[in-house]
This record gives structure tokens, C-alpha cells and sequence, in this order.
């Protein structure tokens, strides 16, 4: 996450039992064109470290793109990129952001998500597909999953405190569940047993199931320093797929 992504980590200390919000991925690699409905929203002005995107997304109708509500201002206009690696001048497209009405709700639930309907559809990139309902409720503790996102892809321990490192490249890393409840999904990043996962700049990005192309969650937050636990928002639950029905097909 970057500047939108630390404004919510105030969010988060306040409605999650976590510290700081998630929004890169690390411990993975670049994911070129392995998910090109993968999508990054793109800053209007460049930051400070020469990039520009600052939350990630799904694409999951030509005309519908899956993010988290604390990603911009509800009814904002917003543009996206899906090139893998992005620089100024890409191509990008525009739409318009939708936010969950009862969202920044509560530690239960906190309807951290959003979708941003697209002024055009998007031709030529197959959108990914939604989980059926409270199908996520009996999953095994070895379960793995993939999640894809532009966040910071290093965090390094510098004499000043941690730097968070970004190139605005599309990158995907493989994390365990670590438990589940109600409407959260908590994936382990931890490298140290051959897991990665998420950091700032990755919130609304995707958490597919296994290697299939099936959304299970959304990356929402974390730890702060990006090394332990990605937590994410289930998108089986009534509460999830009771927004999501609004704007696309559900299975």
C-alpha cells in the first residue's frame, strides 16, 4: 500500500486485531502474464520513489474490477492498468469506484470492499471467477493459496527504520491458510517456511485458491513489516456476495 494504504492502517488498528494493512508482495516473483486480469490503480501524480500505482484488483466482468473499499473515495473516478509492469504514459481505463455502503463496518466485518465499474469493457482478458456461496468454510489447514498484486516487493531493516521497496510490477507469491472465520481468511507470508504473501500497495488485490482461477479473497491487511500474516476478506459470505450481486453474476 502507499499513501491511501497507510491512511487505512489508522482503519485498521481500530477495526482489526492486526497492525498496519497490507499492500505488496514478497517472497514471490514477477508474474508477467500469469494473471493478466490482475490490475493495479493508478496515482495521478507520481510518488516520491518515481511510481505510481498504490492498490491492486481483479477484474471479474468485462466492466466490473474487484478492489477494497478503503482504496479511494466512493463514487471518485479512478484509472486502471493491467500491464504487468507499469511506466507513465501506459495504457490505462477509466471508470468509476463503488464502495460497500456499511463500509468501514466493524472487526466482525468491516465490508472492506469495492469495485470499480469500468466506462468501457475490457476486450481481450478473460475475467476471473467468483467463489461459490460459503464454499471457504471447510478448508484444509495446508490449503495453499496464490496472491497476485503491484505492492512492495522488499522490505528492508535500514539504520532509519523499514523502507518499503516498489517498481510497480505485477508480482505473485504462494502463502498457507493460517485460519479462518466468519469473514476473514488468514494466509501465512512467512518465508521462513517457504511462504510469501502481501504489503502495502496489494490491498484489494486477489487471493486465488490453489492455482485455480477462482478468487477465494481479497488482501485487505497485515503486519506491519509485511513478514508474518495476510489477512483478507472471504468473498463467499452473505455479506460479500450481497454487494458483489449488484454488479456482476454470482455462481
Amino acid at each position: 500500500m502507499r499513501r491511501a494504504s497507510l491512511l487505512f492502517a489508522v482503519v485498521a488498528v481500530a477495526v482489526l486485531v492486526c497492525a498496519g494493512a497490507a499492500s505488496a508482495i514478497t517472497n514471490g516473483q514477477p508474474d508477467g502474464d500469469r494473471h493478466p486480469n490482475v490490475g493495479g490503480l493508478v496515482n495521478d501524480t507520481q510518488y516520491s520513489d518515481g511510481t505510481w500505482l498504490y492498490c491492486s484488483g481483479t477484474l471479474i466482468s468485462p466492466t466490473v474490477f474487484l478492489t477494497a473499499a478503503h482504496c479511494a473515495d466512493d463514487g471518485a473516478g479512478v484509472r486502471i492498468t493491467f500491464d504487468p509492469a507499469y511506466e507513465d504514459g501506459d495504457r490505462t481505463y477509466a471508470g468509476t469506484f463503488h464502495a460497500d455502503p456499511a463500509y468501514p463496518g466493524t472487526s466482525a466485518d468491516s465490508h472492506d470492499i469495492a469495485v470499480v465499474v469500468l466506462d468501457n469493457p475490457i476486450k481481450g482478458i478473460k475475467p476471473a471467477a467468483l467463489p461459490g456461496a460459503d464454499s471457504l468454510s471447510a478448508l484444509s489447514s495446508n490449503q495453499k493459496f496464490t496472491s497476485v498484486g503491484y505492492g512492495a516487493y522488499e522490505v528492508t531493516n535500514d539504520p532509519g527504520g523499514h523502507r518499503y521497496l516498489y517498481d510497480d510490477v505485477r508480482q505473485y507469491a504462494t502463502g498457507t491458510l493460517n485460519a479462518t472465520n466468519k469473514t476473514w481468511l488468514r494466509i501465512s507470508m512467512n518465508a521462513s517456511t517457504g511462504n510469501g504473501g502481501t504489503c502495502y500497495g496489494d490491498s484489494g488485490g486477489p487471493n486465488f485458491l490453489g492455482n485455480t482461477g477462482v478468487i477465494a479473497a481479497i488482501t485487505i491487511t497485515g503486519d506491519a513489516v509485511c513478514r508474518s500474516t495476510n489477512v483478507t476478506y472471504r468473498l463467499d459470505t452473505k455479506s460479500a456476495r450481497a454487494f458483489l450481486d449488484d454488479y456482476v453474476t454470482l455462481p
